[in-house]
């Protein structure tokens, strides 16, 4: 079996599209989020996806399937809000850890039903970025108000994580990262999981840019989030969400130009209209990322918000037989980090 080190050496591989619009897509009412299970739970629980792995599984199976019938070949666990941080919205911390596992499963599942000693198929364990920051302050009138603490998000992510691991997941992917202290806390939490178990997971570290500012939403720069987060060593770093294939090809370049490691990226069907809704077509999206692979700054390509199994198919198709990006050689230095960057190179 090929593991996914090797995989990216010899081809750019496809993630898979975004699940919270195949979700939508498929309009779950409040009775099918419930299930059996939670028929009584006392809050409504309509919106919250990651329940559906539970409740709802045949669902959650067809839309892995859908996407790895498109040409995905990593696929992404339903956990994006499975932390007990996230899940408190609907009162939920306790089921938080059954989510995760219920989410790997099922990815695992599917991922070994396409998988060939040829081709194998990837399972990466999602961890987002939570509804808090520990950096940002929730009150305009209050700087220094913080609604969670850096210890709250490193156990929240380590006991995300650890059940991911328990269930066979190939990577573990902290996503949509926009405030990179909370980044920091994951990456904190997961390095001290790994060396409590002795076994050496990929992490893949995938950041946002929030607006035309090209900062994320904690106020740094690619190459300065790039600097704070890169002692995480992990397999790959890159993009996602927020912004279309368009506004978001600079920051990618720029990413690919100065990461040590493999670069993914995986933007939005462009911006959302005034319905919320995504606009840009299957084979406009994979022109633009077909461009990026032509020249050298990827090692996966996908999708994110309104991208569906026929972008992904349409990605795979435009990056099908162009060679991966190479890893550069870059000088020794030392790589600091505020808002901007600041290298010493010896």
């Amino acid at each position: 079996m090929i593991d996914l080190h090797a995989a990216l050496k010899e081809r750019i591989l496809v993630i898979d599209g975004a699940m919270g619009t195949m979700i939508q897509q498929e309009d779950p009412s409040e009775a099918e989020y419930r299930g059996s299970q939670f028929a009584d739970w006392d809050s409504d629980l309509k919106g919250n996806n990651d329940l559906l792995s539970i409740t709802q599984p045949e669902m959650i199976k067809a839309i892995h399937r859908q996407y790895l019938e498109a040409g995905a070949d990593l696929i992404t666990t339903n956990s994006f809000s499975a932390t007990t941080i996230a899940q408190a919205d609907y009162g939920m911390e306790s089921v938080a850890a059954q989510m995760n596992r219920a989410s790997a499963e099922l990815a695992r599942e599917v991922a070994d039903e396409y998988s060939t000693p040829e081709r194998p198929r990837y399972v990466a364990g999602v961890l987002g970025p939570t509804n808090r920051t520990a950096s940002i302050s929730p009150d305009v009138n209050d700087p220094g108000k913080r609604n969670v603490t850096f210890a709250q998000l490193a156990q929240a992510y380590g006991e995300a994580a650890e059940v991911l691991l328990d269930t066979g997941v190939d990577a573990l992917l902290l996503e949509t990262i926009f405030d990179t202290l909370n980044a920091k806390a994951g990456i904190y939490a997961l390095r001290k999981l790994m060396r409590e178990r002795g076994e050496d997971i990929p992490i893949m570290i995938s950041g946002t840019i929030t607006d035309a500012s090209g900062r994320t939403l904690s106020g740094q720069t690619t190459e300065a989030f790039y600097n704070a987060v890169a002692h995480g060593r992990p397999l790959t770093m890159g993009l996602n969400c927020a912004l279309g294939p368009d506004a978001l090809r600079q920051y990618v370049a720029e990413l690919s130009r100065i990461s040590r490691c493999y670069t993914h990226a995986y933007p939005n069907a462009g911006l959302p209209n005034e319905f919320g809704e995504y606009d840009l077509a299957p084979e406009e999206m994979a022109e633009h990322i077909g461009e990026w692979a032509q020249s050298g700054l990827l090692n996966i390509a996908g999708g994110c918000c309104g991208s569906t199994p026929a972008h992904i198919a349409a990605i795979a198709r435009a990056v099908a037989g162009k060679a991966p990006r190479e890893l550069p050689d870059r000088p020794r230095a030392m790589r600091l980090s505020g808002l901007e960057p600041f290298s010493i190179v010896s």
